[in-house]
This record gives C-alpha cells, sequence and structure tokens, in this order.
C-alpha cells in the first residue's frame, strides 16, 4: 500500500488544519478496510512520536497526551482516507506529520505495530 499525506502548511497558534492521507496500491482496498491506521509526527531534532491511532472501523481511537482534546482522527473507508482535524494549535505542534497503516486492526500507539509508512507533510504554526 502507497500512503499519501498531504494538508499541511503555516498556521497561526490557536488556528486549525486538517491533514489528509490518500491510500492507493493493489493493496489498499484490503489494508484500509482492516487495518488500524496511525498518525505520528517528528520535530526538529527529535525522535518521531506517536500522536493518534484509529481502529479498522473508527470505532476506537487513541491519542497521545499531547494532542488529547485538540486532535481528532477519522477514516472514510469508502475513499480509502485519513484524516487528522487538528485545533487549538500550538508551536509545540510543528513538526513533520507521517501516516502510517498498522499490522493490526485495533489502535495502538506502538511505533512497532506499523509497517507501511507515507512521506510526511509539514506543518508549522507561529506564535
Amino acid at each position: 500500500v502507497q500512503l499519501q499525506a498531504s494538508g499541511g502548511g503555516l498556521v497561526q497558534a490557536g488556528g486549525s488544519l486538517r491533514l489528509s492521507c490518500a491510500a492507493s496500491g493493489r493493496t489498499s482496498g484490503r489494508i484500509f478496510s482492516n487495518n488500524a491506521m496511525g498518525w505520528f509526527r517528528q520535530a526538529p531534532g527529535k525522535e518521531r512520536e506517536f500522536a493518534a491511532s484509529i481502529s479498522w472501523n473508527g470505532g476506537s481511537t487513541t491519542y497521545a497526551d499531547s494532542v488529547k482534546g485538540r486532535f481528532t482522527i477519522s477514516r472514510d473507508r469508502v475513499k480509502n482516507t485519513l484524516y487528522l482535524q487538528m485545533n487549538s494549535l500550538k508551536p509545540e505542534d510543528t513538526a513533520v506529520y507521517y501516516c502510517a497503516a498498522a499490522r493490526r486492526s485495533w489502535d495502538t500507539s506502538v511505533t512497532s505495530e506499523y509497517n507501511s509508512w507515507g512521506q510526511g507533510t509539514q506543518l508549522t504554526v507561529s506564535s
């Protein structure tokens, strides 16, 4: 499966933005229908960290404490697209955001459970 993230940009603190991640390829339909998906982010000079995950059917979600209450992950199984709605953005949210497909059906924050990664999209939040 190929994952293509988009929607990043420059936004002021307190603003909102929505990231999208489109899945394509021969196995995209099967994976998007059966596997959990997640968003991770990597700030300059820091390691990649978990942000949010959603189960195969969208019925269960997990969030990092740093984004809980501000970010919402969702998925459209018809369009094979994953979303991350980000509200009340802070300068510390500045990072490259990556979408990923897990090797399991239920949401997880464990990085090693993800085996397909898209290229990142840059989010910059100005103060």
